[in-house]
């Protein structure tokens, strides 16, 4: 697929400056709020802003980790009063995990300064190479399998 080695390095390097640029938005975009909550948790706030209310084995599913690994963090979002979890109706076996009101509130204020902050460089690059980017990024998410922002909600809130 490449001409050379140097070609695969030259991606990968300017992929991984890239992804330390994006890094650097996501940690000061959750420094501006009042309470701490790390990039991990902040991901579970995410995912159920997209999804709206999920029990937790689907939410643990929707994260790539455990159920016990999704409940020990959804046991610190509670305490932090941004998420709920309750008996589901259905089936009482089955624990369901919503956002408060505090917890949406923190979503869309991380979301805004992300995005905020990401538009501003972007309008710094040349119109064609901002097009580029856009292809390539694309063809990038291809590569990886991850599917198109538009067809997961949670994506527009930052994830």
């Amino acid at each position: 697929m490449f001409a050379d080695e140097s070609e695969v390095d030259d991606l990968v390097t300017a992929l991984l400056t890239a992804s330390r640029v994006l890094v650097g938005v996501s940690a000061r975009s959750l420094a501006h709020l009042d309470e701490s909550v790390t990039v991990t948790q902040f991901r579970v706030l995410v995912v159920l802003r997209g999804h709206g209310e999920t029990r937790l084995n689907l939410l643990a599913e929707r994260l790539g980790v455990s159920p016990s690994t999704a409940l020990r963090t959804v046991d610190r979002l509670i305490a932090a009063d941004l998420v709920t979890r309750r008996e589901n109706d259905q089936d009482r076996r089955e624990v369901v995990i919503d956002l408060t009101a505090r917890g949406v509130q923190v979503v869309d204020e991380v979301t805004a300064q992300r995005r905020s902050e990401i538009r501003a460089i972007a309008e710094t690059m040349p119109r064609a190479e901002a097009r580029q980017l856009v292809r390539a990024l694309t063809a990038f998410a291809a590569a990886a399998d991850e599917p198109a922002a538009a067809l997961d909600a949670a994506t527009v809130w930052g994830w």
